[in-house]
């Protein structure tokens, strides 16, 4: 088949419209902070972390596509009722401070191009955009748009090569780990781990492989259970291109940090808009105006995802019709809860909240979440009545454990250093 513009939106699954929402505005401002702050000394991060985001995505996906239904609803079916709650409630809570943050960033970038607009305005516009879009677009086109929005991304690798002088220090700080044992930079990692490795991601892309199902007409549950050879390796090639184009994008944005603020003794930069502002005496306009776009880009494909995200979990947990391929009239309680989610972000902003509180509660709630709730997919993924022979791999198993064990000692070093 020849390589066309629209061959290759076609090839852009679930797995890759995960990985690029992965690089949300919050995930930029964390990023650009960590360029900031320790210059190449997190950019590490970036590369080691792509074989755990393959293997945490694809036994995900593998558990959507083999279930035929989503995690949370895997949860409610074999696991306490309570223990389910909890989660959804967390991952809700911590999904809508993460749109509140990603709103407020997206009204910045933009008066930072249009300085006078007002920011309640662009607030609720984006707020009323992103509804209209997700609620009454049909699943097919919007998974189009989703795609589309992907390419905004484009603007920090484009941004990367502007301001880098020389690849070399920094293919060479990619490669070898550097840690320094004290509180600061053991907080900075889990907000790094938080931000690449979040639970909002767990729940979209199983989903979104059953809406990929339901939209190739397999509406039943009893239709959609089970995945042949063919599908389990597109969905693997899938992930595998999305969760590593999320974190060379992650490289460009740390990379671009500690190039132009790092380089200048600009060590604060608390907000994605902020980044875009500090560049223009760095790095010039272009440099700046390609980030701020990136903002805006992020922002709109990130902020639906989070939404669904949530709504994907409460609804499934509570047993009602959930899924983007169903009207609005069909599934009311589903896009109940992504309004609620999305406008309990916009008013986190009219109200005054920090955008860098919110970013540290969104750290702290997907580092308290993330561990448990992999651990019960580790579970999950080694059931064989549940997955019908398509159970994890000892390599699976390996990353999968690492990466809760990695994030549980990590929030226990933050008590224990001072």
């Amino acid at each position: 088949m020849a390589w066309t513009f629209r061959s290759i939106l076609n090839r852009m699954g679930p797995g890759f419209i995960t990985g690029a929402s992965d690089d949300d505005p919050s995930g930029i401002a964390t990023y650009s902070q960590a360029g900031a702050l320790f210059g190449l000394g997190m950019i590490w991060t970036a590369l080691w972390s792509i074989p755990f985001m393959i293997a945490i995505q694809e036994m995900v996906a593998r558990i959507g596509l083999v279930t035929g239904e989503g995690i949370v609803a895997s949860l409610r079916r074999y696991y306490p009722r309570w223990l389910t709650i909890s989660f959804v409630g967390l991952i809700f809570a911590a999904n809508t401070i993460n749109i509140g943050a990603d709103l407020g960033a997206m009204a910045d970038a933009t008066r930072l191009l249009f300085p006078a607009l007002p920011f309640p305005l662009l607030l609720v516009g984006f707020t009323v955009l992103i509804l209209f879009l997700e609620i009454y677009i049909p699943y097919k086109r919007y998974a189009t748009v989703l795609k589309w929005l992907t390419f905004s991304l484009l603007a920090y690798v484009a941004t990367a090569f502007l301001v880098t002088e020389s690849w070399w220090p920094i293919i060479k700080a990619a490669f070898v780990p550097h840690i320094v044992w004290d509180r600061e930079n053991i907080l900075f990692l889990i907000a790094i781990i938080g931000t690449t490795v979040s639970p909002y991601l767990f729940i979209w892309q199983a989903n979104e492989e059953v809406e990929e199902e339901i939209n190739d007409g397999r509406t039943t549950l009893r239709s959609r259970r089970g995945a042949t050879k063919e599908e389990l390796k597109k969905m693997r090639s899938d992930v595998t291109l999305g969760m590593s184009s999320s974190q060379l994008i992650a490289l460009c944005i740390i990379t671009t940090a500690a190039a132009t603020f790092a380089r200048n003794g600009i060590s604060n930069i608390e907000t994605s808009a902020q980044a875009a502002q500090a560049l223009v005496p760095l790095a010039g306009h272009f440099a700046f105006l390609l980030f701020a776009l990136g903002i805006i880009g992020t922002g709109l494909l990130a902020i639906p995802i989070l939404a669904a995200a949530g709504s994907y979990a409460v609804s499934e947990a509570f047993g009602w019709k959930v899924g983007l391929s169903k009207s609005l009239h069909q599934a009311p309680g589903f896009y109940a809860i992504i309004s609620v989610s999305t406008f309990l972000g916009m008013l986190m902003n009219i109200i005054g909240i920090s955008p860098i509180k919110a970013l540290i509660w969104t750290a702290i709630l997907n580092g308290i979440v993330t561990p448990p709730l992999l651990f019960v997919i580790l579970l999950i993924a080694n059931n064989k009545k549940i997955m019908n022979g398509k159970t994890n791999g000892l390599i699976g198993n390996i990353l999968g454990g690492s990466v809760c064990l990695i994030m549980t000692l990590a929030i226990i070093l933050v008590f224990v250093l001072n």
